[in-house]
């Protein structure tokens, strides 16, 4: 496919975690077309395993849509930041566990219709539990459970976040993955 040309661009409005640019652009083949981008910084989300098998959601109030949502712990990244650093240290705020080991899941666009944000997924191992140290306007309940119930959850559509969606989708694929090399 040829790619869209931009003619015009503009930025509408700048937040404290995203942007919002209008576009005018010429299509292939002719005519034009207006887009309207929401530039975000990108994310993680955690696929924390503890000793007992168990993965850490977290419920928190989702303002957007209005409800209490089960999801892994995620967060924004900070400008410069590294996406394993960043995965780090929403683990820690988000539930007080730190992990000695991350592994990249996979990564992915959240929205590509309209945003250009780009969610990477770790799984995280070798947890110790601390003290969570959430952000001043984050109410989190952290909530061990079990695998085979998270991804029951998803079945029946109670987790119906993408990022946690994906990430335990993704990473029960590796377990398979990993039990049938052991065969």
């Amino acid at each position: 496919m040829t790619a869209e040309i931009t003619l015009e661009s503009r930025h509408i409005y700048s937040g404290k975690i995203l942007n919002l640019r209008v576009d005018r652009v010429a299509l292939p083949g002719g005519g034009e077309a207006i887009r309207e981008v929401v530039e975000f910084r990108g994310g993680v989300g955690i696929v924390a395993v503890d000793e007992m098998g168990r993965v850490l959601l977290v419920r928190q109030y989702r303002y957007a849509v209005g409800r209490d949502l089960l999801e892994l712990p995620a967060g924004i990244l900070e400008p410069g930041e590294r996406p394993i650093e960043c995965a780090a240290r929403e683990l820690e705020e988000e539930t007080g566990y730190g992990a000695a080991h991350f592994e990249p899941l996979c990564r992915f666009y959240s929205t590509p219709g309209g945003t250009d944000e780009v969610l990477h997924v770790f799984t995280a191992t070798g947890l110790t539990p601390g003290r969570p140290r959430p952000e001043a306007d984050e109410r989190i309940e952290v909530i061990p459970t079990a695998w085979d119930a998270a991804l029951a959850m998803v079945a029946r559509g109670e987790i119906s976040d993408s990022k946690t969606v994906i990430g335990l989708l993704m990473a029960q694929a590796g377990r398979a993955d990993s039990t049938r090399a052991e065969e």
